[in-house]
């Protein structure tokens, strides 16, 4: 299976990312965390996403905040799917960083989940390698399953308290 690479703008983002790599753990997906600034280590960030492919790793996840460039950053430099979490950082509360990341010019896409929404990258990342993995699409067929059973309960128990 192809690798996941979880790259954070600042040791700061890792409470966010957490849900993130949690996710990648329980599904058995490999993955590498790293902190690479976009505009303090701006080479770093370069040379791992042109790197990635021949790495092993199949898609690429970058959470920041503020003015959040990583992930678009991290798209130039490679043609791997780069998903962007924007984190709720500054006084705008995340808005600067979800127009940082979804505002990228033709050509150079970037995936974006909510501000904050580290599990929703972990699960499009899991999605993503699950097109080429029987094995793990197998296992997100099973947490749907899994949810639908389990919002139906919860309906259940609401019908039964309302009797």
């Amino acid at each position: 299976m192809k690798k996941a690479a979880v790259i954070m703008g600042s040791i700061n983002d890792l409470k966010q990312v957490q849900p993130c790599l949690d996710l990648l753990e329980q599904l058995g997906i490999p993955f590498e965390a790293h902190v690479y600034s976009a505009h303090r280590t701006p080479a770093a960030a370069a040379a791992f996403a042109a790197k990635a492919r021949e790495n092993g790793f199949g898609v690429m996840i970058a959470a920041a905040g503020k003015a959040a460039h990583l992930a678009g950053a991290i798209a130039a430099g490679t043609c791997l799917p780069v998903i962007g979490i924007p984190i709720k950082a500054s006084a705008l509360e995340g808005i600067d960083a979800l127009l940082s990341t979804v505002q990228m010019p033709s050509g150079i896409p970037v995936a974006a989940v909510a501000i904050d929404g580290a599990y929703n990258a972990g699960m499009l990342a899991a999605q993503i390698l699950s097109l080429e993995d029987e094995e793990l699409a197998e296992k997100l067929i099973a947490m749907r399953k899994q949810m639908e059973e389990d919002v139906l309960k919860k309906d259940c128990e609401l019908q039964e308290k309302l009797k």
